[in-house]
Order: C-alpha cells, then sequence, then structure tokens
C-alpha cells in the first residue's frame, strides 16, 4: 500500500475559544429541583422522590458562587423539599391507613344502596 501523505495544512488550524455564556440562560437544572418533588408529591410517586433527592443533591454539590447570588432560595431547601417528598411517598408504611377506608380523591360516583 501506498503511504497516502497528510492533507492538513497548519495555516488552517482555528484555535478553541469558549462560547459567551447568555445571560438570559435558564437553569434547567434549578426548573427540574423545583418542580420534581412537586410532582413527587402530588402523585406519591416513589421513584420521582429518590430522582428529586438525587437532583437535588447534584444542584448542591455543582453549586458555583455565581449560582448562589443568582438564586432565590438556598440549596439545602431544595434538597429539604426533596427529602420531604420522600416521605409523602412513604408515609403509608408508617401512618398507615385506618382499616375499612378507601383511598380516594372524594370524586367518585357514589356507591350503590344495599337492597332492602
Amino acid at each position: 500500500m501506498a503511504a497516502k501523505k497528510d492533507m492538513r495544512r497548519d495555516d488552517l488550524i482555528v484555535p478553541y475559544s469558549d462560547p459567551d455564556k447568555d445571560k438570559e440562560n435558564t437553569d434547567f437544572q434549578s426548573t427540574m429541583t423545583s418542580t420534581l418533588p412537586m410532582a413527587a408529591i402530588f402523585t406519591r410517586n416513589k421513584m420521582l422522590g429518590w430522582t428529586a433527592v438525587l437532583f437535588a443533591i447534584q444542584q448542591w454539590l455543582s453549586e458555583t458562587p455565581a449560582q448562589k447570588a443568582n438564586s432565590a432560595s438556598p440549596a439545602y431547601l431544595s434538597i429539604g423539599m426533596s427529602v420531604l417528598s420522600l416521605g409523602v411517598g412513604y408515609m403509608p408504611l408508617f401512618m398507615p391507613p385506618p382499616p375499612g377506608s378507601r383511598p380516594g380523591s372524594g370524586t367518585e360516583a357514589p356507591a350503590a344502596a344495599p337492597p332492602s
């Protein structure tokens, strides 16, 4: 096989430069950190609760001083909210509902009357 000639030219090399940060760049991680605990509380979904805890811890550990200065609430509040959502998900294990009560929202159709 014949040796191939290197076609790269040194005069065409462009050095890498970091892209400018947008001031209006929305922080998706903080959005997830604040909405996941609420979704876990409303649905009582344990998987959403654990995901909320992991997102909150990740945001707290990766928080920069600029994010800390611009945030409306501290990161430990997000961790507290996510732990609370996890507690709501596991609440029926520690505080079981009374026997004979049916879980529901109260908007179901009324039960049929017993025959007389």
